[in-house]
Parts: structure tokens; C-alpha cells; sequence
């Protein structure tokens, strides 16, 4: 047994590059997940700069200066941000506000929906299982009012995380972008200069990432226009900010589907009741939600981070299982990684030859 741990130590741990690349994986995971509330400004910032890296190539093209391209892509950030929360997000927030106010009504509606159709198919319902289900939405109703007054008081300090956001983000991403080389540099500095692997395998995770944030960007924005289009045709209370939780909810990949159901469910049914327009909002929902799993994310994601859809789901499930949210929300990043690890992993002849 020892011998044979001995022969893979040998094999495939015995090049310097091998040993230091598996030593920063450990202490970048390790910083992560001690450290990762408190560094989520920085990564919200990466995460942005990657987004924006291509408009900025795009101004270079052009024969535009580095600087100069960097000023004009982050002061349109800005402008976009600015007219976004001048303008949408007081929609939003007074949607959401008479949402919150009527969420307790809805339940109360949805039990006596249950209730009627309990009386009028008494011959085919389990009446037991009826009085335990609304019993279990009443008290849930009552809950949530008590959990929606409790928010409201704890919500001061993630206002003030808001703000420190607000500021810190941008200003993070514009150094980011400006001086990408220093930091390059500066961080390569550290690392042995014999890099073949871990260069390989940052080439393949930097296209790949960059194509992947976009990816999900133009899945969100479609999406959210999509369903925003469907609410308001159908004429369903708080379109915007529904579609903005729809737009959301393509963030964690299958799960956040499955939960923004639930409030659209809720809102067309405390609106519509069971009448045939009920019916069809959720029948376009799910259409709009079937066309966007079938369609939209295997086009762009299969071929923007080179993945199979199999591997997506495996990715998905696992990383999930390990990290919980994160795992779910970082599945197809991490998934990247470890291909990009595999494919860079210097077999037994390159080592010899080395």
C-alpha cells in the first residue's frame, strides 16, 4: 500500500510547478471559506471586471488608449447603474413593499380556494389531509407576518452593507481594469518561473470565465425581458419586480426556478383565482421557463464554457451537495476549474521529459 502511494507521490507530485499550484488551490479554498463574507465586495468586483474586460478590449480595438478605455466603459457602468436605480428601483421597491403587504392575504386566499374545492369534491378528497394542509397555511400566513415584521428590523444593518457596496464595488473594479497588468505581474512574481501548467490552465480559466459571466448576464437579461413581456401581457400584478426575480433566479442553476415559482404561482392565483387566465399565465411562466432550461442555456453554456449538459447537472448536484448555495450558485466555474486542471495535469512523459 505505502509502496504504492510512494509511486503516485513520485509520479505525479514530484515537479515543483505540481507541488506550489496544489499549495495555492488549498490556501485560495481555505481563504475562501473562512474569509469569503468579508472578501464578497472584492469578488463582486472581479466578477464585474470580468463583464467589462470585453468592452474594454473592444475600445482598444478602436485604437482607443488603455486608460482612456477603462474611463469610458466605467463611467457607462456607472451611467447604466445610475439610470437603473433613478428609475427602476422604485418601482421595484413599491412593488415589492404592497408584495410583502399582501403576501399574508394570498395565503388566506389560497386556503380558501383549497377549502371550496374540498366542499365541492368531498367525494374524492381526503378531508383529513385538507384540514392538516390548511391548518399548515394558516399557521404558515402567521408566521410570516411575524417573520416579515422581524425583517424589517434586522434589514438597518444589510442597508448599511448595501451602502459600503455601493462604493466599494466600482471603485474595486476600476483598478481592477486599469491596472490588470501590475497586479498580474505582481502576483506572478511569487510563483516559479518554470509556470507551463498553472499557465495553461489561468489561460483556459480566464476565457472561459469571461465567457461564462457573460453567458449569464445575457441568460438573466433575456429571461427577465421575457417574462416581464408575458406578466405584463397578461396583466399580472408587479410585473417588474417578478421578472427581476425570475431574471435572478438563473443564478443557481434548476434550484432558483423551482423558487421563484412559487411566488408567481401565488400572485396570479390571488389575482385570477382558478379562472382560465390563471391557467394561462402559469402555461407561459413555464413555457418561458422550459424555452430558457431546453434552449437558452445549452446554447450559451455548453459552448461558452465547453461543457457538456451532463457534466453542468453532475457539476450542479455535487458542488451543491459539498458548499451548499455557493456550491450551486459557483457549480460551473468550479466544474471549469477542474477540467481546466485535468487537461493541464502533466502526465508521467511530459514529467520526464521535463
Amino acid at each position: 500500500m505505502f509502496k504504492i502511494v510512494d509511486t503516485l507521490i513520485k509520479r505525479y507530485f514530484s515537479n515543483e510547478e505540481v507541488v506550489v499550484f496544489l499549495l495555492l488551490l488549498v490556501a485560495t479554498m481555505g481563504v475562501l471559506a473562512f474569509w469569503g463574507g468579508v472578501l464578497a465586495p472584492v469578488l463582486v468586483a472581479v466578477v464585474l471586471a470580468f463583464l467589462m474586460q470585453g468592452l474594454v478590449d473592444s475600445f482598444k480595438k478602436l485604437g482607443v488608449g488603455h486608460n482612456t478605455s477603462v474611463i469610458l466603459v466605467f463611467f457607462a457602468f456607472l451611467s447604466v447603474c445610475g439610470v437603473f436605480i433613478a428609475f427602476m428601483v422604485p418601482i421595484i421597491w413599491r412593488q415589492a413593499v404592497r408584495f410583502v403587504q399582501e403576501v399574508p392575504g394570498m395565503f388566506t386566499g389560497l386556503r380558501d380556494g383549497v377549502f371550496a374545492f374540498t366542499e365541492e369534491h368531498s367525494e374524492f378528497v381526503n378531508q383529513a389531509t385538507i384540514d392538516e394542509l390548511l391548518n399548515s397555511l394558516a399557521n404558515e400566513s402567521t408566521n410570516l407576518g411575524q417573520w416579515l415584521v422581524s425583517f424589517s428590523l434586522s434589514s438597518i444593518p444589510s442597508l448599511f452593507s448595501l451602502v459600503i457596496y455601493l462604493v466599494l464595488v466600482p471603485l474595486v473594479m476600476f483598478f481592477l481594469l486599469k491596472d490588470q497588468e501590475k497586479i498580474l505581474t505582481y502576483l506572478t512574481s511569487w510563483l516559479p518561473k518554470e509556470r507551463k501548467m498553472m499557465r495553461n490552465i489561468a489561460h483556459e480559466m480566464n476565457d472561459q470565465l469571461a465567457n461564462y459571466i457573460r453567458g449569464k448576464c445575457i441568460e438573466m437579461l433575456v429571461v427577465g425581458i421575457v417574462s416581464y413581456v408575458v406578466f405584463l401581457v397578461f396583466g399580472l400584478r408587479y410585473p417588474e419586480l417578478l421578472a427581476l426575480l425570475v431574471g435572478l433566479s438563473v443564478l443557481i442553476p434548476y434550484i432558483g426556478a423551482a423558487a421563484v415559482t412559487i411566488p408567481v404561482v401565488l400572485v396570479a392565483f390571488y389575482q385570477f383565482g382558478t379562472d382560465s387566465q390563471f391557467m394561462y399565465v402559469v402555461l407561459a411562466y413555464l413555457v418561458v421557463q422550459a424555452l430558457d432550461g431546453n434552449v437558452l442555456v445549452p446554447l450559451l453554456f455548453s459552448e461558452a464554457v465547453n461543457l457538456h449538459p451532463l457534466a453542468i447537472i453532475v457539476a450542479v448536484l455535487f458542488f451543491g451537495g459539498v458548499w451548499g448555495f455557493w456550491g450551486i450558485f459557483f457549480a460551473i466555474p468550479l466544474a471549469t476549474l477542474v477540467k481546466a486542471i485535468i487537461n493541464a495535469w502533466p502526465n508521467q512523459e511530459q514529467l520526464i521529459n521535463e
